[in-house]
């Protein structure tokens, strides 16, 4: 590739980068090729984060599509129109959203990438309408079987990749780069999206609601739970071992001790494999915590999944199912909105909570930008 070519909607200038060897000059051009107005202002500017390496912007982008529901939830966070696209646009679990006012997602306004698989083509097309894919390009290669080739071409087209996977840490292909926390992945995309100040005032919240869980969760005799995706027609679950990954933050942030981590019952992203009732009541954990593909209403969670375990002639010698401690948690994704009122519906059940932790207004006015 030479060092600057030019493009339909953007100029790749130079390259570098750890995936593709390539660092895109991102932003957004009208069809007639004049700069949008919100974004004339803005001089070019560089973010780096691993793996994608440095990706430098001459305008901030205005589509976007992203891999996980994490980064959607952040990029809506920072005042964002939804991403166009996700992976798969059911786990951005927008039923979270009504505890804010005036925010809400309308997830059937989202495509799905991922059908059978994830296909180059598919991206490449993609790339015509969006701006930037909010996604870890070694989630492509590790998950979906892409090429650096597969990478490069994409790339190509001058809609860069900028994500890391922060949901899990026992993926074998994230071991040589860095893992980021929530807030360290939300502060990297805040930049990208130049909303640094919007990311300061959630910064804020989330301190002060930090602090607010100190005074709730007990310095002793914390609950402990086992945290599983169900397969009730199978009589068998998937089980989750709490780690340091985003996907727990809500777990550890409430002090809930892990079931799991001291018996013989290994992760699923470990072994692919799951645990039945028996097994299940081998550990019998204190509280089951179960992860659902889609949202569900209260209702449609006792009538699908906690109904059965009570009918089941093992299940319902669990003591989390006689003392009617079996809850609903996130699934893998969470960004700071969902994690808050995540954390706040689960402080409820856990510990009795009754007050608000957090305000949700609070929150509303950040995402709109009355702040």
């Amino acid at each position: 590739m030479s060092d600057e070519r030019t493009w339909t909607r953007r100029n790749v200038l130079r390259t570098s980068g750890t995936i593709a060897g390539v660092s895109a000059l991102a932003g957004c051009i009208s069809g007639d090729g004049s700069d949008n107005d919100d974004s004339e202002d803005v001089d070019p500017y560089t973010v780096s984060m691993q793996p994608v390496g440095d990706v430098e912007f001459e305008s901030v982008p205005q589509t976007w599509a992203a891999g996980t529901a994490d980064w959607a939830d952040m990029g809506i966070a920072l005042g964002q129109e939804p991403p166009s696209d996700l992976y798969l646009t059911r786990r951005l679990h927008t039923g979270y959203y009504e505890d804010i006012p005036d925010v809400s997602v309308d997830p059937d306004e989202i495509g799905s990438l991922w059908d059978d698989e994830l296909t180059r083509e598919e991206f490449l097309n993609l790339a015509e309408e969006v701006d930037l894919f909010v996604m870890d390009p070694r989630f492509l290669k590790g998950r979906a079987d892409w090429s650096d080739d597969d990478i490069e071409q994409v790339e190509a087209t001058g809609t860069p990749f900028f994500g890391n996977s922060i949901t899990s840490r026992d993926y074998s292909w994230h071991q040589d780069y860095d893992y980021l926390t929530m807030y360290e992945a939300f502060e990297k995309l805040a930049e990208v999206f130049q909303e640094q100040e919007r990311y300061d005032q959630f910064e804020t919240l989330h301190d002060e609601f930090q602090s607010e869980l100190e005074t709730v969760v007990p310095s002793g005799d914390r609950p402990e739970a086992a945290v599983l995706y169900p397969q009730i027609e199978d009589d068998s679950f998937l089980p989750y071992v709490i780690d340091e990954s985003t996907s727990y933050k809500h777990l550890r942030d409430l002090g809930v001790e892990d079931a799991l981590a001291n018996s013989d019952v290994k992760d699923f992203h470990a072994t692919r494999g799951g645990v039945d009732y028996e097994t299940l009541l081998e550990v019998d954990p204190e509280y089951i915590l179960l992860r659902t593909e889609n949202y569900l209403t209260e209702e449609e969670f006792q009538q699908n999944f906690v109904e059965p375990m009570e009918n089941h002639n093992v299940g319902r010698e669990l003591t989390a199912v006689q003392n009617g401690n079996i809850s609903k948690t996130l699934p893998f994704y969470q960004g700071p909105i969902i994690n808050l009122v995540a954390t706040q519906r689960l402080a409820q059940q856990l510990y009795g909570v009754e007050d608000a932790l957090f305000d949700p207004q609070e929150v509303s006015d950040i995402v709109n930008g009355d702040f």
